[in-house]
């Protein structure tokens, strides 16, 4: 019933048109059902199967703590990306991509950290002893690089995957991940090659609507894979807490028993009365006393 109800969903949002006849990749051969007026039609049951691994995929990359890059920058795409990265608190891609955006990633993190030290200048006052002209200079450049690296400006490591609406548009991305061997996802068109990617999922990456309902998806799947490591992190907390709890109470359990064993012996019940602690006498050449007469008169 599921799997019914997501196909509908699919066919409503023209998920299935694919490019035209004559625009085709031969390896997409497996994901298209028919050819209908000179255009391909996808299969809407491979695109289920590949939905539901590539959501599994990253369910368990979020629940692992690692972060997941979306790229997207065909214009119809960009809006429907930002959003969704935003909302699992992802990092995203949706101006241009950087060449060496991810094989010169520390290079990248340099002009991130440089647009952060502009913002804190500009945010307290630090600029206000530059001219106008300078400032406002820097205030251009601020936005010029916040356009283009906002999205990656939390992330302090190479992301663990890549996920593209369309590979083909995203060729250089995707060059990089594989280089890196960075797992990689992605809407597959009929015009593309789906061997090239990790995870292809085969859909229309034309149409708004078809790559709002994929994302919303997968957006979904990774949602949940966060609040299952949220759950996970919370009872690991509670478990530390209460075994810290247990730990002090038999620490304080010991000591007053120790405290009551001392009250039962009383004073001096570790020695025996009457009895003096035995004293070592040391013999000749072991360090003690000369013995009197022995040597060496008196001074």
């Amino acid at each position: 019933m599921e799997n019914t109800s997501l196909q509908q969903q699919l066919l409503e949002a023209g998920v299935h048109f694919g490019h035209l006849k004559k625009k085709w990749n031969p390896k997409m051969l497996p994901y298209i059902f028919a050819e209908k007026k000179g255009i391909h039609i996808i299969d809407l049951n491979k695109t289920v199967e590949g939905l539901q691994e590539s959501a599994a995929a990253l369910k368990a990359i979020a629940r692992s703590g690692k972060k997941i890059m979306f790229v997207a920058t065909k214009k119809q795409a960009k809006e429907i990306v930002s959003d969704c990265a935003k909302r699992v608190n992802m990092p995203y891609v949706t101006e241009r991509w950087l060449g060496g955006m991810l094989t010169n990633f520390n290079t990248v993190r340099k002009s991130v950290k440089k647009m952060q030290s502009i913002e804190k200048m500009l945010a307290d006052g630090s600029a206000e002893s530059l001219t106008k002209k300078e400032k406002l200079t820097l205030t251009r450049d601020k936005e010029k690089m916040e356009k283009v690296l906002g999205g990656i400006a939390q992330i302090s490591r190479v992301p663990a995957a890549l996920f593209m609406v369309d590979i083909g548009h995203e060729h250089i991305a995707l060059a990089e991940a594989r280089k890196l061997g960075i797992s990689t996802f992605g809407m597959v068109d009929t015009n593309c090659d789906p061997n090239k990617i990790d995870f292809a999922i085969p859909s229309n990456d034309d149409a708004t609507k078809s790559i709002a309902i994929v994302l919303n998806y997968l957006t979904a799947a990774i949602a949940e894979g966060l609040q299952e490591r949220q759950a996970n992190k919370d009872e690991d907390d509670s478990h530390d807490s209460e075994e810290s709890a247990e730990a002090k109470a038999a620490r304080f359990e010991s000591k007053a028993d120790a405290g009551d064993d001392r009250n039962k012996r009383g004073p001096g019940a570790g020695r025996g009365v009457g009895t003096q602690p035995k004293r070592r006498i040391a013999g000749p050449g072991q360090g003690g006393r000369r013995p009197a007469g022995s040597g060496g008169g008196a001074r």
